[in-house]
């Protein structure tokens, strides 16, 4: 009789717990592009087979930002996020869904967000459930520089950065000579965080540079043209023959008149 009474109680807790609400997310964490419309979706199963009313609150973290109201139909949207969310909201006897709409997201929308619902008489089992929206920024198209003097023998930077992107972008510099033709990079030169460094330049190193930033959403890349110049011509033998130059007009002028 105990054996039985036992098994009876054991059936009963597992009953109460498998019929209890369960809110549902289906996945911990969503990533969109920004400007992106979205979509967080939230099912939920109650103990009620047709509950006379039921309370759908989305929350992204501290901050309420609408709550739907069953059988009614009523919402209420934060004054901070009116107009850009709203709810798709299905209940059907005791289950339903009510999926939060976000359009065109921002960095700002960076948050966890979490669907609780409320039926009155059952308030057991998992009545929320959370979620956490990251919004990806593609690379802003980079910027390139070239850091130093082109010229022999001298070492010099070549930058490139992406103002924008997130996650953060990675850089990759590619190298072409002077008829276009793609090439290694000389033993030397290092390629790290968009800067590519080039030691001890010769004519050699003349050419075509483009450097690509790339995050998981899309790449975006600018370029350079390097021409390494000869070095300058000594001072002294340039005003040596500046001034030969003059000697030679002023004798003309002399002949002349």
């Amino acid at each position: 009789m105990e054996k039985r009474t036992f098994v009876s109680a054991l059936f009963c807790l597992v009953w109460s717990a498998a019929a209890a609400m369960q809110v549902d997310i289906p996945q911990d964490q969503y990533e969109f592009a920004r400007g992106d419309n979205v979509t967080l979706p939230c099912t939920f199963k109650s103990a009620l087979p047709n509950p006379p009313l039921a309370v759908i609150t989305w929350s992204a973290g501290e901050d309420v930002i609408l709550t739907y109201y069953h059988p009614s139909g009523d919402i209420d949207v934060d004054i901070k996020s009116e107009g850009r969310v709203s709810v798709d909201a299905n209940i059907n006897g005791g289950s339903g869904k009510a999926d939060l709409k976000v359009s065109s997201v921002t960095s700002a929308d960076n948050n966890k967000y979490k669907c609780h619902v409320q039926i009155p008489k059952d308030l057991g089992g998992k009545v929320a459930d959370t979620a956490t929206l990251t919004v990806l920024v593609a690379p802003s198209k980079p910027i390139c520089k070239i850091q130093g003097t082109a010229s022999y023998g001298q070492n010099i930077n070549l930058t490139c950065v992406s103002e924008e992107g997130s996650p953060s972008p990675t850089y990759k510099w590619n190298s072409y000579d002077v008829l276009n033709n793609p090439r290694s990079h000389d033993p030397r030169t290092t390629d790290k965080g968009g800067i590519l460094s080039l030691y001890n330049i010769t004519k050699e190193t003349s050419g075509f540079y483009i450097c690509t930033s790339q995050n998981k959403i899309r790449s975006a890349s600018c370029n350079l043209t390097v021409s390494i110049l000869p070095p300058s011509m000594n001072i002294g033998s340039a005003a040596g023959i500046t001034g030969g130059v003059i000697a030679a007009l002023l004798l003309l002028i002399v002949i002349i008149f």
